[in-house]
């Protein structure tokens, strides 16, 4: 299959002019295939030849302008349109697709709680091509009337309003321009609930086995849908483009979300079955509001090539967060940001792979697939926090309101999108974006506090990197007879950095922090007095945003081997028992359980890690035996199991069927005590199977896949890898029971076990990727990965493999990721700094 590159985009972009796409999708036709038939009207504006791209199981016929073509002359994806003339033509083609089952194109999907198929379409990238034939680029935006046959009793949705027919028969109403990935449909008996707001329909539709939790939060989707549409309007000129809402939560979905016009799918695990922390559900709003953003970023102005990717991502995310804050009930979004999203983009931004924000070029859709990452998002979204902080919020919006009234149900690049915010300022944004979009890596800032007169202090920013930035600095006394250890904040100073003059602080405070509320992308130090006040009363800062700032100061430093890992271990020993942001404890328990206890320390000195950290558990689930503060309680039981070291005490809960004082064990706290019961080799197959009796669910398979593949014996391994990596078509995992299956396999306890799959991953990965493509190959590099092979052996396979085994893009961008961080861990555990 050929991958489209930016100069066939740009070539073929001159020469069309797409008007419309007639969509026939019949959805009867068996389990395997479907039958697509596509008439494209477009015009050529000059004499020439082109391709129209289409991955069908069978091509049955084409015909340009009423002259058959030859199916024969498909030559991969592509199918030859040759010696077009100029003016108005019409091409139809009748096909049978196959339905996928990693998420990609048309995936076909069987409950297994009752039997019931539903089908959902991701077309993005290339994978319009698996559902229609289409010019397949952004920048060729069309007109789409979509009509489906499905059996009797299935509902149809797609991006605009459908209407039944009768016999199964659905029609779509004609779309407006749009771009071929944002096309979708999601066909089955769906259970949904309406309703309308401001004259629009809104629906939520979901599986129906997931039907009595979905309808348990019903009002707060809707109000959360509610509150960001009318705040969306409150900023944005334009008004809201489509003619429909509806949000569908799919079965077995790659991503969190995507933004289709009309009819955003979500991946359904956001339909919560179990108990939940409020900081999920705040996670939960932030991506209706991320993709209700896209409405307006992505849908009605769509970037032109991929190198824009930033113009669609970094804005929805951006304002994803923003909004939320100013709209809900949801006021500490920036924290989780913080603690969550802005690590993803500094991790990023540290390995070989980083990229600008907006690269100059992006030669083609396989490179283009590999920056929607943290840099694109988190990133991105964190400059545009910065632009804002330096341009002001009033100028901001008004370039772009100017931004989609020049290129409203269009596309654009980001010199048009700078030119739009030049008209609103007299700021020198084109600088600001050279500086900001077309640069890589991580500034890093460091104070320096001199003394002066009469006790008095200046400040000094020491800044190494090349990007301006608008930084709040935080100035904090502490009470010398406080044993609480609270600190108050004396002034909040905001310094341009690079800085003209040392900036005046007057007394020396307790702590000085460098990017208090987070407002700029940058990694913070200390001086010496601060980080001492850092280690005795990180708990006491009074603003989770600036305490969410310390921690990631922390955990930068255990990263660049400037910590060491026990210290960040103690500090959350000694401060997370009086955190309050369910936020920050969720991130500091992952980042100490999963990176240094199983990566960065030692593996004779992981046993003491993890008692160290059940004992924080402990701690934290007494300090809420009250019932106070069940997210808290909920994240310290989790925990609690996840760094088990023996089997006792969880195998109670499991047997009573509750934590003494709360939670109930639900579903989800079921399987994951069985997973760590599984690892610990305190369970066996036919309590395995036992639980997916009682629990046989879509989350029940995978739970069950998970347990067997973390079984502790070489049987249990063989029978795990061959279901991962086999190389017979008709047993291949669907993407998530892949997932499942090699989150269960590698274990650090289990690290002589499996060692012999070392070597063996970097061959079979390669297999496996090339044949299933990229949804597997990215899940082979991200999860199926040796993760707690830190040893030196492990790289140089790793690195052998990159240079010799020429795995697949998607592959070879995890892998050299994956063996960077490695490399890290192998630095942290030696003690070197890098």
């Amino acid at each position: 299959m050929s991958v489209l590159t930016r100069d066939e985009a740009q070539t073929r972009a001159q020469l069309l002019d797409v008007h419309r796409y007639t969509i026939e999708l019949d959805l009867t036709t068996g389990d395997e295939t479907f039958d697509s038939r596509t008439v494209i009207g477009f015009t050529a504006r000059t004499g020439a030849d082109t391709f129209v791209e289409v991955k069908p199981a069978e091509l049955r016929s084409v015909t340009l302008d009423g002259r058959p073509l030859d199916p024969e002359s498909l030559d991969g994806n592509r199918l030859p349109l040759k010696d077009l003339t100029a003016g108005e033509h019409e091409l139809r083609v009748d096909a049978a697709m196959r339905y996928s089952r990693t998420g990609e194109g048309m995936h076909r999907f069987t409950d297994p709680t009752d039997g019931e198929t539903y089908l959902y379409t991701q077309l993005f990238m290339e994978d319009v091509q698996r559902v229609f034939a289409a010019f397949d680029q952004p920048d060729l935006k069309a007109v789409f009337d979509l009509s489906v046959t499905a059996p009797e009793g299935w509902t149809v949705l797609a991006n605009s309003r459908t209407e039944h027919l009768g016999e199964g028969r659905w029609q779509a109403a004609p779309t407006p321009l749009i771009s071929t990935y944002l096309v979708a449909v999601a066909a089955g008996p769906w259970h949904s609930v309406r309703t309308e707001h401001r004259g629009l329909p809104f629906g939520i539709h979901c599986r129906r086995s997931l039907a009595p939790h979905l309808d348990a939060d019903a009002d707060e989707l809707f109000e959360v849908t509610r509150q960001c549409f009318d705040r969306f309007h409150e900023k944005f000129d334009e008004p809201y483009p489509f003619d429909s809402y509806d949000q569908a939560f799919v079965p077995e979905f790659n991503a969190g979300a995507m933004e289709n016009p009309g009819l955003v799918t979500f991946r359904d695990e956001f339909v919560y079955r179990s108990a939940v922390t409020d900081t999920e559900r705040q996670t939960r709003a932030m991506v209706i509001a991320h993709e209700m953003a896209h409405m307006w970023f992505g849908d009605l102005v769509t970037l032109r090539w991929w190198d824009d990717i930033w113009l669609n991502e970094s804005f929805a995310e951006y304002m994803g967060y923003q909004t939320l804050v100013e709209a809900s009930r949801f006021t500490d979004t920036w924290t989780d940001f913080g603690i969550v999203r802005k690590s993803w983009g500094y991790d990023a931004d540290q390995r070989p792979s980083t990229h600008p924000v907006a690269p100059e070029a992006v030669e083609d859709t396989a490179s283009a697939m590999l920056n929607f990452d943290g840099i694109s998002y988190a990133k991105g979204a964190s400059a545009l926090r910065q632009l804002v902080a330096w341009l002001g919020e009033k100028d901001f919006l008004a370039g772009i309101n100017t931004h989609f009234a020049r290129h409203k149900f269009a596309n654009a690049a980001l010199a048009d999108f700078i030119d739009s915010l030049a008209s609103a300022t007299d700021r020198d944004v084109h600088a600001w974006a050279d500086s900001w979009l077309r640069t890589t890596g991580v500034d890093t800032l460091t104070p320096q506090v001199t003394p002066g007169d009469n006790g008095t202090y200046s400040l000094t920013v020491d800044h190494a990197g090349s990007r301006p930035h608008r930084v709040a600095v935080g100035l904090y006394d502490q009470d010398l007879g406080d044993d609480e250890g609270h600190l108050t904040l004396r002034d909040r100073l905001e310094i341009d950095v690079p800085q003209s003059a040392p900036r005046p602080i007057g007394k020396r405070p307790a702590l000085l922090l460098l990017n208090d509320g987070d407002l700029t992308y940058a990694k913070v130090r200390f001086d010496a007095e601060s980080f001492e006040t850092v280690g005795a009363r990180l708990s006491g800062l009074p603003d989770p945003l600036s305490r969410a700032v310390v921690w990631n100061a922390l955990r930068d430093a255990v990263r660049d081997g400037e910590l060491a890992a026990s210290a960040y271990l103690e500090a959350a020993r000694a401060h997370l028992p009086r955190e309050t942001d369910l936020a920050i404890v969720q991130g500091v328990l992952a980042f100490a359980s999963a990176q240094i206890a199983d990566r960065y320390l030692p593996a004779e000195e992981r046993p003491a890690a993890l008692a160290g950290l059940s004992a924080l558990c402990r701690d934290l689930i007494r300090r809420t035996e009250d019932g106070d503060n069940p997210g808290l309680r909920l994240i310290a039981v989790r925990h609690f199991v996840s760094v088990a070291a023996h089997p006792d005490t969880i195998a109670a809960w499991l047997a009573d069927g509750t934590v003494p004082g709360g939670p109930e064990l639900d579903p989800e706290l079921r399987w994951r005590v069985l997973g760590r019961l599984a690892v610990l080799g305190a369970v066996d197959e036919a309590a395995i199977a036992a639980e997916l009796e009682r629990d046989p669910s879509a989350r029940g398979q995978e739970g069950a896949a998970r347990c067997r593949a973390a079984l502790p014996d070489e049987e249990a391994k063989a029978r795990a890898w061959e279901a991962m990596f086999a190389t017979d078509e008709a047993k291949d995992l669907s993407n998530y029971l892949f997932t499942a299956t090699a989150q269960g396999f590698w274990q650090p306890e289990q690290a002589d076990l499996v060692r012999q799959y070392v070597p063996r991953y970097f061959k079979d990965a390669l297999a496996l990727a090339a044949r299933r493509g990229h949804a597997i190959a990215d899940a082979a590099g991200r999860h199926a990965f040796p993760m707690h092979a830190v040893d030196a052996e492990a790289l140089r396979l790793g690195e052998e493999c990159l240079r010799d085994g020429e795995p697949v893009p998607s592959l070879r961008r995890r892998l050299a990721d994956q063996l960077d961080d490695l490399a890290r861990a192998l630095r942290v555990r030696e003690g070197r700094k890098g």
